[in-house]
């Protein structure tokens, strides 16, 4: 048994028993009470409980900066090597305000995007976001926290009630992701800034009446001043 986990160091108990006990005549029982002898038996890792999350009305802000929705998306490059991207919107007119891109986005990285946006715009009464471990990390507590941001999580499985970055995202799919084949994060970052670019200033966005959203954002808010 010992040398068979020595090959095996990650097969448990089953494995071990299917694979090298019982062609050999031991039974179930007899297995266990060596196996667990042999303090082989190491405790299961409990799953952690998220907090129970209340499902909020998804409202349109009267103003920018009320509240940001922010979702990751994954894809490749031609090569096979994943990359991630970290996208933050402005609920009150759906403008992409960030996406962040590269191959890892641990909570350090999008605790930093999250800081430059602040510089530019302010901090948001209000961040959307899922349950990912970066959205749940204790750094993401402190920063909203030292900013006074409610961090509003939508409940698991429910991916609609953060229906305006799920929107994004599809839009940001179907017209980036999808459309070019990538060799280079560089290449990823700059045809993502260019069409950022056009979403923001030139695409017509129905639900804005037709605007796009930085025009919707001129028309009304009582200051353009942060707007790009």
């Amino acid at each position: 048994m010992e040398a068979h986990l020595k090959v095996n160091p990650g097969h448990g108990f089953g494995l071990m028993l299917d694979g090298a006990l019982r062609p050999r005549g031991w039974g179930k029982p007899r297995a266990w009470r060596v196996y667990v002898a042999l303090k082989l038996n190491l405790p299961r890792r409990g799953k952690r409980r998220l907090p129970e999350r209340i499902r909020e009305p998804l409202d349109i802000p009267t103003t920018a900066n009320h509240t940001w929705s922010a979702d990751f998306m994954s894809d490749a490059l031609w090569s096979g090597r994943r990359f991630r991207t970290f996208n933050v919107n402005d609920d009150f007119n759906r403008e992409s305000m960030k996406i962040e891109i590269d191959t890892s986005l641990p909570s350090v990285r999008v605790i930093r995007a999250l800081d430059e946006l602040v510089e530019v715009r302010g901090a948001p009464k209000r961040l959307r976001l899922d349950n990912g471990p970066e959205f749940i990390s204790a750094a993401l507590k402190q920063w909203a926290k030292r900013h006074d941001v409610d961090l509003v999580h939508i409940q698991p499985g429910k991916p609609t009630q953060n229906a305006y970055i799920e929107r994004f995202n599809r839009t940001f799919r179907t017209e980036v992701l999808d459309r070019f084949v990538f060799t280079t994060l560089g290449e990823v970052r700059r045809m993502t800034e260019d069409w950022r670019h056009r979403y923001n200033h030139h695409r017509p966005h129905r639900s804005l009446g037709g605007l796009p959203p930085i025009h919707y954002a001129m028309a009304n808010s009582p200051s353009t001043s942060t707007f790009e």
